[in-house]
Order: C-alpha cells, then structure tokens, then sequence
C-alpha cells in the first residue's frame, strides 16, 4: 500500500514456466494483491504460480495478450486495487521499478506511467534486435506526430495505470491481440489522462517472451491504423467505439458479454 492506495501487480502469462519465479522473487513488499491470468499454457505455469502464492486465473482457451489483460484489470479491480501495475512474467522487466511507478500514481502525479526502454538508451543494450528498435523509433515519431504528445515509446509491456483509468477507458473495444497495448495508449491519450514515463532496463534472453518478425508486422500495421483512427475521429470526419465514452468497459457486465473464459485456478 502507498499512500493509503491498494496496489496490485498482474502479470499476463503464458508458457512462463521458466521466468515466474525470479520476476515474483523481485516484487517489492508493498504490493497488496498479486495475480497472473493464464492465457491457456502448455506448460507448468500455472502450478508455479500456485507455489508462490499468487491468485491465479485460467482461461480456458489461448484468447490472446489482450484478452489476458482485459481479464487481469478485471480481477485486480474485483480485489479492491486503487494502483495496477502490468509486469510481464517473463522476467524482461525488472520488477524492481514497480514502487517507484506505483508511487507516482498512487501521489496522483500521473494517471498512467510506462517503463521506457528508450530513455537512457537501454534497449539495445539490452539484446533488442536492431530492426526491432528501429521500427519502435519509427512508430513512436509517427504517433507523436499524430497523437500530438512526446512519448519515448510507446510499445514497452510494463504499464502502471490508475484505477479511474482502468474503469473509464473503453478497453472491451480494444483487440485481442499485442496491438491492444498500443490502443489502450491512444485511448489514454485521446481522453486526456496524464502520462509519465520512468526508465527501464530490458532483458532479452531465449526465455524472454518475443513475437516472430511476422506478428510484428502485423502489430506495426495495426499501431498505423489505431494512430489514424485516432487522427481521423480527432478531426471528426470518422467516429470509432474504441474512443467513444459510450463504449464498452470494464464493469459488471463483462462476463456477460463474454469479454473472457477465465476460472479461478484450484
């Protein structure tokens, strides 16, 4: 707890046997709640996650990294959490930034705050394929152009977000798939929530989640439309659900509309 704010870590798994441990080993002692949703793994993930003590959540199925968010920013807000920190399990993050993020948001300096692998110049230090890292350059200067702020990227997984955020953001309109990061940004941007950033160093190693040079492309295209979209309603020539107050939230009707397939683990 921070200033008299729960805090609460999720992290989105899957096939994270291997890294659980030593990310869980780095969380700081003053998160109050800690789950992992698992998006349907073929691994051990789920027991080791029992072992160390987390609330566990099941998918029943391989739903996809935003589905296991949407289903996280569920359960967390279910506990009572006024501060929400994605940590991926994988262990490229160190999760020894979450005090120094959560604290921001729990002070109220910034509604939401990313770990930027930019700042600093970590990334390729850190193992980032140069194409990689170039077309994250690339991305983050054609949103900001767009989306009008400066941010030094906008494509890192370790996100703080407060609770107000979690409950007014239309994220039930957001994809299933990577590119619901890069929405839910564009989304924070385009209602007007304060952003910070703090920097992060990254780790990539053979156990580090990645996505294949194909699903990139295919998150690359889809960060290019969500930034025009994003242009296209600001000039209110198109109208999209995604930035429409109106649209679907995270409330009490989400297993209603069947936003997941999630249990509790036993």
């Amino acid at each position: 707890m921070i200033n008299g704010k729960r805090v609460a870590v999720v992290m989105p798994a899957y096939n994270a046997e291997k890294t659980l441990e030593a990310t869980v080993h780095e969380l700081p002692d003053l998160v109050d709640i800690r789950i992992l949703v698992d998006d349907h793994s073929s691994d051990r993930t789920v027991e080791v996650a029992q072992q160390l003590g987390l609330h566990v959540f099941v998918h029943d199925d391989n739903y996809g990294y935003g589905r296991n968010q949407q289903t996280c920013y569920r359960e967390a807000l279910a506990a009572g959490a006024d501060v929400v920190i994605m940590v991926h399990p994988d262990y490229q993050y160190t999760p020894l930034l979450v005090t120094a993020m959560a604290s921001i948001v729990a002070y109220d300096v910034y509604d939401v705050v990313l770990g930027s692998r930019i700042i600093g110049g970590a990334a390729l230090r850190g193992g980032m394929p140069l194409y990689k890292y170039i077309a994250n350059r690339f991305l983050t200067a054609f949103e900001n152009i767009f989306l009008r702020v400066k941010l030094s990227e906008y494509h890192t997984g370790y996100r703080a977000f407060s609770r107000k955020v979690l409950t007014e953001l239309p994220l039930l309109e957001n994809s299933d798939d990577f590119v619901f990061d890069n929405q839910t940004l564009a989304q924070c941007v385009y209602f007007g929530f304060r952003i910070g950033e703090v920097s992060c160093p990254t780790k990539y190693f053979e156990e580090a989640s990645s996505i294949n040079f194909s699903r990139s492309v295919k998150y690359g295209l889809g960060v290019l439309a969500t930034t025009l979209q994003f242009a296209l309603q600001k000039l209110g020539l198109v109208r999209f659900r995604r930035f429409n107050q109106q649209g679907r939230k995270l409330d009490g009707n989400y297993y209603a509309r069947g936003a997941a397939n999630s249990t509790p683990a036993a």
